[in-house]
Parts: C-alpha cells; sequence; structure tokens
C-alpha cells in the first residue's frame, strides 16, 4: 500500500491501515510488544459508561492495575464476529490507567478508524481480544506493558514502558481485506474516451489509458457499474483502487497490497465526484495533475466503493 500512498495520498486521500495523523497514539502496533498469553475474560475492576457510538467515560479503582489482560463485552452486538485478518472499523478511547484525559479517542473526529486485526498490526491485547467479537459490541480492555506498548511505552503519547492502558472499543463492522464491489453491479453503457478498462466485476479491474489522450483539467467521475447500497455521502468509505498515471505507470493497487483500504470522502476533495453514487459500484475517477507540496501526476484510477460503515446511534 505504501506505493499507493507515495503516489495518491494528496489526490484520492487514501490513509492506511494502522495509521492516524491527527492523534499521538494509536493501537498500532509499537516495535518492542511480546505476544504471548491469550485473553483473560470475564468482568475487570473497572467499568464505562455510555451507549455503542458514542465517547464513554472510564472509571478506575483505587486498586493496583490488574498484571494480566482482561477483556469485558460491555454490550454484546448482533452483528457477524469478527475474523483474524479482516479490516476492522472502530470507535475507541485508550486512557492510561487511573488517567485524567484520554491519550487518544477516535469520538470527536466523528469518524471509526479501521486496522487490519489478528495479524500484528496493532498492539497485541487488541489482537489477542477482538477477533470474534460481534459488530456492535463494547467492550473494555485492560492492556498490562507486554499487551500494549511494550517495555519502551509511547513518549509522544505519554504512555511510560510499565503503564496499564486501557482502551473502550466499539466494534462497528468488520470486512475481509480482499472485498471487492457488487459482483452483480449492473454495468453501464458509458464512453471513456481514452481509457480502456475491463476485468470482473469483484475482482482485480484492468486500467490503461491510451497515448496521446488528453489530461483532464477537473476530476471526473464516471459509474462504471450500478452497485444497489446507500447513496455514496460524506465520510469512512472502505474501497479497493486499481490506478495508473498517464504514461500508464502503475500508480498503485490496493488489490495487489494490503487490500480493502479507506478513503476520505467529503470536504471539497477530488472524490467527492463519487458521491451520489451507489455503494457497491465500480467507478473510474480521473484526476488532473497537481503541482507543489502535493504534487502527483494526471491519474486514472478504478474504485470498488465496499461500504460506507455507519454507527448506529
Amino acid at each position: 500500500m505504501r506505493r499507493t500512498v507515495a503516489v495518491l495520498s494528496a489526490a484520492l486521500v487514501l490513509t492506511g491501515c494502522a495509521s492516524s495523523k491527527a492523534t499521538t497514539a494509536t493501537p498500532s502496533a509499537a516495535s518492542s510488544t511480546s505476544a504471548s498469553a491469550s485473553a483473560s475474560a470475564g468482568a475487570g475492576p473497572f467499568g464505562a459508561s455510555g451507549t455503542f457510538g458514542h465517547e464513554p467515560t472510564i472509571t478506575f479503582p483505587s486498586a493496583t492495575p490488574p498484571a494480566t489482560l482482561v477483556k469485558t463485552v460491555v454490550s454484546e452486538g448482533t452483528g457477524p464476529a469478527v475474523a483474524k485478518g479482516d479490516l476492522l472499523v472502530a470507535h475507541y478511547v485508550g486512557e492510561v490507567w487511573g488517567g485524567a484525559k484520554p491519550f487518544d479517542s477516535s469520538y470527536p473526529r466523528n469518524v471509526p478508524t479501521t486496522f487490519l486485526i489478528g495479524v500484528g498490526k496493532v498492539v497485541p491485547g487488541w489482537d489477542e481480544t477482538l477477533v470474534g467479537v460481534k459488530a456492535g459490541s463494547r467492550v473494555l480492555l485492560s492492556l498490562p506493558p507486554a499487551k500494549g506498548y511494550g517495555a519502551t511505552g509511547n513518549t509522544d503519547a505519554g504512555i511510560k514502558g510499565t503503564d496499564t492502558i486501557v482502551f473502550v472499543v466499539d466494534v462497528v463492522s468488520s470486512f475481509v481485506p480482499t472485498a471487492g464491489g457488487q459482483t452483480d453491479a449492473a454495468p453501464q453503457q458509458v464512453k471513456t474516451p481514452g481509457i480502456t478498462t475491463g476485468g470482473e466485476l469483484g475482482k482485480k479491474p484492468t486500467l490503461a489509458v491510451t497515448k496521446g489522450t488528453a489530461e483532464p483539467t477537473k476530476p471526473v467521475g464516471t459509474l462504471l457499474a450500478k452497485g444497489t447500497g446507500d447513496p455514496i455521502t460524506d465520510g469512512l468509505t472502505l474501497a479497493q483502487v486499481e490506478s495508473v498515471d498517464w504514461s500508464n505507470a502503475p500508480a498503485g493497487s490496493t488489490w495487489s497490497t494490503e487490500g480493502l483500504q479507506a478513503l476520505s470522502i467529503g470536504g471539497g476533495g477530488p472524490l467527492d465526484v463519487l458521491k451520489g453514487m451507489p455503494v457497491g459500484s465500480r467507478a473510474l475517477v480521473l484526476l488532473p495533475k497537481a503541482t507543489g507540496t502535493a504534487a502527483h501526476p494526471a491519474l486514472a484510477a478504478i474504485i470498488d466503493v465496499v461500504a460506507q460503515p455507519k454507527v448506529a446511534s
């Protein structure tokens, strides 16, 4: 995915699975953590108030934190269970045990975060507890250092190597990273002069720019196959992307790397050309070249919009 991020970050606003530039700390895996014992289930000696989808308040007893990993399902959802290797969509808040304020929280951003789960992309405590949890569940976790950021901690977030950290995680949904758009999306009879597209729906597409084709002067979106989902709106959007620049050099492929990724739609960005198309669709997006700090060549991309996860209130 690094090639895609390097070339398309300014244009397509792709976000990596374990990144969160707006915060000082995320559950991303630390370099010196260890993963060993399985999670301990059952009620832990702490609590979290509030309802699913809304930022909770974590309460701590005066007792010292538990020495082992503790998992409490505060409320269980009714959706599909998270599987190892899934792209997890979740809201979360993290605090140091007994801390006065969160070191990170996705709730104020009003956008869930995405992480590959169960495969070493996040702290061990997440990998060991969130696989198998049903969508719609709220989970309270207490992570000793070995299950969190390890002996080095996370200085940017004020987490020491001896700190126990606590998370409340609202599991919104999860997806197989290889998921594509709808295989039964309705192909549209459209013309894309100078651009050749192909490939089966729901699988990696093909894309080529004919030599001499004029570069776009503004973002253009063309619906290639119409899905049956709700219209695409602002917010977190999970998609597969296959792209080339105007010389047909590969500009990034999620299909060939980590799979399903999060796109940012809204705020006047170039991907606003997708708004109104149904979720499940396949679209061709053409982007003009840009200069300056966000420089990139003219790009052509086929985007399979897989989902726009919503948080029930």
